[in-house]
Parts: structure tokens; sequence; C-alpha cells
């Protein structure tokens, strides 16, 4: 919200937004995929196998990572002309944007070296089970960044347009949003140690497992490069959109601010179940015990699917609402944010088959099967690219990045089917799915007739309150109000058992 409320939902705001997802995007191709689905296996199958409990293994491997990261780091921040260029046209319309991204960039890839330091360090404490650092440390993260923003928009004067952003606004957002990813890494270095962690670099690598780990990694960091093939085609499409309406909050900007609300749900419930559920996985494929992987994985998507589904059907209800609420301050407009709007509806039901599938993947790297992951992410990449670019070709620059994340929704549906269908026959015989259907048919249905009962009485709220400012809070307090409780009352009547088990697993 202060993000918005300090850059504004245009050509401004995509400059940062752009190069901020820079170093993401290039950890993950270069070893983040790895640590995050293949090497949590690995690292419990050592402490459970290995006579030292994987303690050289554990050292060798952060040795291995730190490296990586090093040389990937300082090799992108030397190329970061070249990389914005994949992202962004350097054209005589658009050099300013295009140099200001680079800038920002320059700033911000450093925290390439700090994603990876933060994600080993954690890996290392989730094969121990000690989850509660790696799950506020990004508390601290985004303190430094409500502090930061704060700063901007409270003591300096608000830019516009590109070419009115300031050294200092750029150093500022620069050094200050690297500062918060490196406070957040090493703040998980203590709880390492104190769960008996000893890092001593170790260079002997050959002979010691780690090629296994290598070959793993080499299908996901494929999975990897599909998925960030289709995120920079849409980026680059959706930046297309902010150059033709530079103010109107059309583009790349408002697609990724839409799409982090929209993933707020399944951060909160279904990251936070898969974390505590991949190494007890892996775990139990070690010993043979698919039936209990089995278990895991139904309890675990009828569980998430109690907020998911209810959080989808919410962002279609009300979508221009949340938005409004959220971003029409300070830079951004009312108008701005209507776009923005329009994008998280129709990111909206998404929400359910992204969650499903993503639980269901780490199905497969429990097995230590990257291959079928990265097989899926193809078919939902190249259905991603092709309805982006039809969007782009077909529809104007107003609505064709909603198009795009409408085509998101629609990618990851199929995914969804595809991924469900392999993992059937992964497991040997059925996926709990009669169950885990009849689940997601009743809060299907309990979602939709609370949502829409909910959008009508926001619908009248809006038309009925004469107050400008505060329409969109109290119509989305009303209707999320009424669509919460005839939510809670229709699963009990459709007798959906899983409401009640929501706070845990068993």
């Amino acid at each position: 919200m202060l993000q918005a409320a300090a850059l504004g939902t245009g050509l401004l705001a995509t400059t940062y937004n752009q190069a901020n997802t820079v170093p993401t995007s290039l950890y993950f191709l270069l070893i983040g995929g790895a640590l995050n689905s293949v090497l949590v296996p690995q690292l419990v199958r050592a402490r459970a196998e290995d006579p030292d409990d994987g303690a050289a293994f554990e050292q060798r491997l952060v040795t291995l990572v730190i490296c990586v990261l090093g040389a990937g780091t300082a090799l992108a921040t030397w190329a970061a002309p070249e990389i914005i260029s994949v992202y962004q046209r350097d054209t005589p319309a658009t050099h300013d944007a295009f140099e200001l991204t680079v800038v920002f960039a320059r700033f911000l890839l450093p925290q390439i070296f700090f994603y990876g330091l933060f994600s080993i360090f954690g890996q290392v404490l989730n094969a121990r089970n000690r989850f509660g650092a790696m799950m506020w440390t990004p508390v601290l993260n985004n303190l430094i960044l409500i502090t930061m923003f704060g700063l901007y928009v409270g003591m300096m004067t608000a830019p516009d347009k590109v070419a009115d952003i300031t050294g200092a606004q750029v150093r500022l957002l620069g050094i200050g949003t690297t500062t918060a990813l490196a406070l957040q890494a090493l703040a998980l270095i203590p709880y390492a140690r104190e769960a008996g962690f000893r890092f001593r670099p170790r260079f002997d690598w050959r002979g010691t497992g780690l090629r296994k780990s290598a070959n793993a990694a080499r299908w996901t960091l494929l999975f990897v490069l599909a998925n960030l093939v289709a995120s920079t085609v849409v980026t680059r499409l959706a930046s297309s959109a902010d150059a033709a309406l530079p103010h109107d909050g059309v583009g790349y900007t408002a697609y990724s601010y839409a799409q982090q609300i929209w993933m707020l749900p399944q951060s909160i419930v279904t990251v936070s179940l898969v974390t505590a559920l991949l190494p007890r996985m892996s775990r139990a494929v070690t010993e043979h015990r698919v039936e209990d992987l089995r278990a895991d994985l139904s309890r675990a998507l009828r569980a998430s699917g109690v907020i998911i589904v209810p959080a989808a059907f919410f962002f279609v209800a009300f979508g221009p609402q949340i938005a409004q609420l959220l971003f029409a301050h300070g830079a951004a407009n009312a108008a701005a944010t209507t776009p923005l709007g329009h994008m998280l509806q129709a990111f909206g039901l998404g929400l359910i088959p992204f969650s499903a599938q993503y639980l269901l993947l780490r199905g497969f790297y429990a097995f230590e099967d990257t291959r079928t992951p990265f097989r899926m992410a193809l078919w939902i990449s190249g259905i991603n690219i092709g309805l982006a670019v039809a969007c782009h070709l077909l529809l104007s620059p107003r609505w064709a990045v909603t198009g795009m994340a409408a085509a998101y929704t629609l990618s990851y549906a199929i995914g969804l089917l595809l991924t469900a269908l392999q993992l059937r026959q992964r497991t040997e015989g059925l996926l709990d799915g009669r169950r885990i259907c009849r689940t997601y048919a009743k809060l299907t249905a309990a979602a939709t007739g609370a949502g829409s009962a909910g959008w009508l009485i926001a619908r009248s709220c809006s038309h009925s309150l004469a107050s400008v400012s505060w329409t969109p809070a109290l119509s989305l307090t009303a209707g999320g109000i009424t669509m919460l409780l005839l939510f809670l009352l229709l699963a009990r009547l459709l007798r959906i058992g899983e409401l009640r088990g929501l706070p845990g697993l068993g």
C-alpha cells in the first residue's frame, strides 16, 4: 500500500517493480528452485542415513550454494543493462524509463545473494523441524520496507513522472530494499547455530552425493526456466501497455500488485502447510509409506481449500473495492486503481487450481522426481504465453493485461488436471480424489452463494452512500461480513467437516 502511495501504479512504479523482480527471477534460475524443491528431501535423507547426521553434506552444500550465488550475483550486476533489455525495450520514447530501471537493478541485484543465504539456512532449519525463524524474519524485512516507503512519502515530494525522480530518492529505494532483505537473511544465522549447524567451508564435493543433487536440480532448473520465460513474456507485454497509457495503471505494476494481493491466502495457508509437510512426506517416501504421503496430501488439500476457495470468490466479488481501498492513496488515484481491481477479479478463481497444483507438485518432490514438474511447467507456461500474446494482439491496452490475468487462471486450471493425473499414476492408485472433489464441490457451492450475496450488498452500498472517500471501505466491509457469515452458515448446512479441523492437520 505504501509502495503504491509512493510510486503510483503507472510507468514510474514499473521501473522499480521490474528491477525488483529481476533478482528473484535470477535467484530461482541460479539455484533457488533446487533449494526449495530438491534439497530438503536430500537434507532429510542425509540426516537420517549418514553416520554424522548429515553434517558434512550440509557444510558442502552451503559452501556450494554460497559460491554459486556469489559468482551469479557479480555477473548479473555487471550485465544489468542486458538483463533489463529482456524485460523492456529501449526506444527513444521509453529511454528514460529503461535507464531508470537499469539504475534500480544495479542497487537491487545483490539481493540474489541474500535470497540464497536466507533459503539455504532456512532449509537447514526446516530439515531439523525448526520453522519459527523462517516464518518471522520476513516480517523484519517488511518492517524495514514500510519504514523506507514511509520516509519516501513523508519527507520527499513524490514524483509522478520518470524524469522527475531524484538521485536521492533512487538511492533510498535501492539501498533500503536490498538492506531489508540482507537483514532478513542474516537474522537466520544465529538460529541455525542454535539448532546445531556449524558452518565450515568444504570444497571436497566429488564423490559425496552432490552429483545426485545436481542431476535432480537440472530438471528443476528447466522448470524454473519455463516459468521464467512465461513471466518474462507477460512482463514485456504488460510493460508495453504501460508505455501506451503511462498514467492509467493498466500495465505491469497493476498486474504485479493484483497478483501479490491474490497470492496472499496462498502464501499464508498453502505455503505454511507445505513448509511443515514436505520434510514429513519425504520421510514417508524414504520409509516406503506411500499411504501416509497420500493421506498428508489429501488432508492438506482439504484443509487449505477451506480458506482458498472462499478467498478466490472474495476476489471475484470485491476486486474493484479491494483495489481502491488499498491503493487509491498518494500518487495513485481511484481511477488508476480500477484496472487493478479488474485484474484481481480475473485472477480470482485461479487461486484454487494454483494452490492445489502447488501442493500436488510437492508429492513429486517428496519422491525426488523433478522431471514431471518440469513437464507440467512446460504445459502451463506454453498455454499462458499463447493466451497472453493473443490478449496483447486482440485487446486494447486498457484490457490487454486484464486478459493476461485471466489467461494465467486458465493455464493453471489445465495444469492442475494434468498434474493430478500424473501424481495419481506416481502414487500407484487413487489420490483420495472422490473425497477431495466432494469437499471442493461443497466449498464452491457455499462460496458461490455467499459471494453473490456479498456482491449484491456491496453494490447496493456503493450506489446508496454519498461519501466518495469512505464508500469502498463501507461497501467492502458490508459485503465481506455478509459473505463470511453466509459462507459459514452454508458450510455448516453442507456439513463441510474440514471447517472444524482448520487450525491444524491433526
